[in-house]
């Protein structure tokens, strides 16, 4: 049984860490990346660029799935652009969880999400769509992560928390139990996060 095939949209360095979770969870084949035009790259990793986003229409003639490629620091604005654009096209986003990551069959994670090695969203956890939970982030029992957040390598979200829509929140910055955390917030890398 051939497997399904999805393309990623993005060719930076965040695509290279997609890749190597989806290469081990294995469910699906990249058929390729869609790239800027002005990039001049003709692969990533060996996957080859398949065009760029004015060529997204004609993709989905060929293409079922596709996930958002693009990593996030100062503005979750492009993700939420080329998310909602994949959305609008009719691509199906689907959640990709590391093999290694270890999600609670108790937390709920929305369209579009990656959850990377060895992170951990716990009993009780939502993640909404198109968010990051990057390699060894922790999203604690009960916690509420926005749609289109990128919580950061070795960040630990405490249980209880709400993280806002849009916010990144850095790595190996630790968030106080219960708070809430406004949406579009920026947490800076190894912060303690008391919230507003």
């Amino acid at each position: 049984m051939s497997k399904l095939q999805i393309i990623l949209i993005g060719a930076g360095g965040h695509c290279r860490s997609c890749i190597d979770v989806i290469e081990q969870e294995g469910r699906f084949t990249i058929a390729g990346v869609v790239d800027r035009p002005d990039s001049g790259a003709t692969s990533m990793l060996g996957y080859p660029v398949l065009g760029a986003d004015a060529d997204l229409p004609g993709l989905r003639k060929q293409y079922t799935f596709a996930l958002v490629a693009v990593g996030q620091i100062k503005s979750a604005s492009v993700r939420i652009q080329l998310f909602e654009r994949l959305k609008s096209l009719g691509f199906e986003l689907p959640v990709i969880l590391s093999p290694r990551a270890y999600v609670s069959k108790h937390a709920q994670v929305g369209a579009g999400t990656i959850v990377m090695h060895d992170a951990l969203v716990n009993a009780g956890a939502f993640v909404g769509e198109n968010c990051i939970i990057n390699s060894k982030a922790l999203i604690e029992h009960d916690a509420t992560v926005g749609s289109h957040c990128h919580i950061s390598t070795g960040a630990i979200v405490n249980g209880g928390v709400s993280v806002g829509s849009g916010t990144f929140f850095g790595s190996n910055a630790v968030s106080v139990h219960g708070v809430s955390i406004p949406e579009g917030s920026f947490i800076s890398a190894g912060s303690l996060e008391r919230g507003s």
